[in-house]
C-alpha cells in the first residue's frame, strides 16, 4: 500500500515543478522584452540628444577691448604733386624730336618736344593768300564806294546805287576780318608745334617717340609728357565723420611711408572739403608737406598719424567678427541663454586685423568670432571652452 501511494504523488510533484519553471520563464521573457524596449527608448533618446547637440553651432566668443587712450588716429593717405600737368598735342602732325625724359628737371617755358605739321603749314600759306585776296577786294570796294559817294554829291547817280556800294565795302571788310582771323588761328596752331613746360618741375611720364603721329583733341590719347611740381606735396586723406570735428586746418600730422621705415614726415593740414561723402561716410582733407630731398613721390601710399584719440566709448574687435550684409554691418553676440543677437554697428577705424567700433557694442558683450554666414537672431549656440580658439572651427568642420 505504501509503494502505490508514493507512485501516485510523483506525477503531482513533476507538474508543480513544470508550472514553476514555466512561470519563471514567462517572467524572464517579460523582463527581457521590457529591457529591450527600455534600451531602444534610451538609445533613441541619446540619438535625438546627440543629433540636437550636433545641430547647435559651437562658436568662439571674444570680449571687446577698450581703445587705448594713447593711440593716434592712423589713416591711409594718397600723395600727389603740388601741381601736375599732362601735356597733350594741340595740333595734328608727327613728333620730330623730344628733348627731355622721365626724371629730368625742367624750368617753366623749357622746350620739351617739337612737332612737324605740314598740313597746318600748307593751310597757313593758303590762308595768307586768301587774306591778300580779301584785302585787294576790300581796297577795290573802298575805291568804288568813294567814287560813288562823290558822284552822289553831283547828283550823277542815285542814292540807292551809292548805298549798294557802301554795303559791298562793309561785306568786303567782313571777309577781310574773317581771313585775318583764320590766319591768326593757323599761326597759333603753328605755335603749338613747340611743346613747352608750363611750370618748373620734374618729368614724371613720357609716352612719345620720334615719328609718332599725334592728333589734337583726342581724349583716348595718352599725354605726351607729364610735368609735376614735387617741391611740395599734397596728401589727401578721408577722415571718418566721427573724427571730423577734431580735424582742422593747421593741425600737424606725422606721415610714414613703407619705403622709409623709421622715418617720419611732418605734414600740415591746409583745407577740408567740408562735406561728408555719402558712400564712404568720410570727409576729404588735404595736407601739405615740403619735399626738399624728393623723397616723396606722386601717387605714393602713406599712413597719416593724426594726434587725436579715439571716440569716447569705442571698442576694438577682431575684423573676422564682422558680417557685411545687405541690411548693414553686423556683429553676432551670444546673449542670454546662448541665443544669438545681431547688433548693427558703426566702424570708426580699420586697423587691419582689428576694427574700432564707435557704436553698437559694449565691453561686456560676448562677440562671436568668425560667425557662420547663415547665423541669425535667436539661433542657439554652444560656447567653446576658454583658451580653445580652434573649437569653433573644428565644430564647423
Amino acid at each position: 500500500m505504501h509503494d502505490v501511494t508514493h507512485g501516485e504523488d510523483a506525477p503531482q510533484v513533476d507538474n508543480r515543478l513544470l508550472k514553476r519553471i514555466g512561470i519563471v520563464a514567462i517572467i524572464v521573457a517579460v523582463i527581457v522584452v521590457a529591457w529591450g524596449i527600455l534600451s531602444r527608448r534610451h538609445a533613441a533618446h541619446e540619438l535625438s540628444t546627440w543629433t540636437q547637440d550636433q545641430s547647435v553651432e559651437t562658436v568662439t566668443v571674444v570680449q571687446p577691448t577698450a581703445e587705448p587712450a594713447s593711440n593716434s588716429l592712423v589713416l591711409p593717405g594718397n600723395v600727389q604733386a603740388l601741381n601736375s600737368a599732362p601735356i597733350y598735342a594741340r595740333t595734328n602732325g608727327y613728333v620730330s624730336k623730344w628733348y627731355v625724359d622721365i626724371g629730368m628737371h625742367v624750368k617753366a617755358g623749357q622746350l620739351l618736344a617739337t612737332i612737324e605739321a605740314p598740313e597746318v603749314d600748307q593751310q597757313l600759306v593758303a590762308a595768307r593768300a586768301d587774306l591778300e585776296t580779301a584785302k585787294a577786294n576790300q581796297n577795290l570796294a573802298d575805291t568804288t564806294a568813294t567814287r560813288w559817294t562823290t558822284l552822289l554829291k553831283q547828283d550823277a547817280v542815285s542814292k540807292q546805287e551809292s548805298d549798294e556800294k557802301q554795303g559791298d565795302l562793309a561785306a568786303k571788310k567782313a571777309l577781310t576780318n574773317a581771313a585775318a582771323a583764320n590766319v591768326g588761328r593757323l599761326n597759333a596752331l603753328t605755335g603749338f608745334t613747340r611743346l613747352v613746360a608750363p611750370f618748373s618741375g620734374v618729368i614724371t611720364s613720357r609716352s612719345t617717340q620720334i615719328g609718332q603721329l599725334v592728333t589734337a583733341g583726342s581724349a583716348a590719347d595718352q599725354p605726351l609728357f607729364t610735368v609735376s611740381d614735387v617741391s611740395r606735396m599734397r596728401i589727401y586723406v578721408r577722415v571718418p565723420q566721427a573724427y571730423s570735428a577734431e580735424i582742422h586746418p593747421g593741425l600737424h600730422a606725422a606721415m610714414t611711408l613703407p619705403e622709409y621705415p623709421g622715418r617720419s614726415f611732418d605734414a600740415v593740414m591746409t583745407r577740408t572739403a567740408g562735406a561728408v561723402d555719402q558712400q564712404s561716410g568720410s570727409v576729404l582733407v588735404e595736407l601739405q608737406a615740403p619735399n626738399p630731398d624728393m623723397a616723396l613721390k606722386p601717387g605714393a601710399y602713406a599712413q597719416v598719424h593724426f594726434p587725436i584719440t579715439g571716440t569716447s566709448g569705442s571698442v576694438v574687435i577682431p575684423a573676422s567678427a564682422v558680417l557685411y550684409r545687405s541690411d548693414g554691418t553686423l556683429v553676432a553676440v551670444a546673449g542670454p541663454g546662448n541665443k544669438v543677437q545681431m547688433h548693427p554697428i558703426k566702424i570708426g577705424r580699420d586697423m587691419g586685423d582689428t576694427l574700432e567700433v564707435t557704436a553698437g557694442l559694449a565691453r561686456t558683450d560676448r562677440v562671436i568670432d568668425s560667425p557662420p554666414d547663415a547665423i541669425a537672431n535667436g539661433d542657439p549656440v554652444k560656447i567653446a571652452p576658454a583658451g580653445n580658439a580652434k573649437a569653433g572651427a573644428n565644430a564647423k568642420q
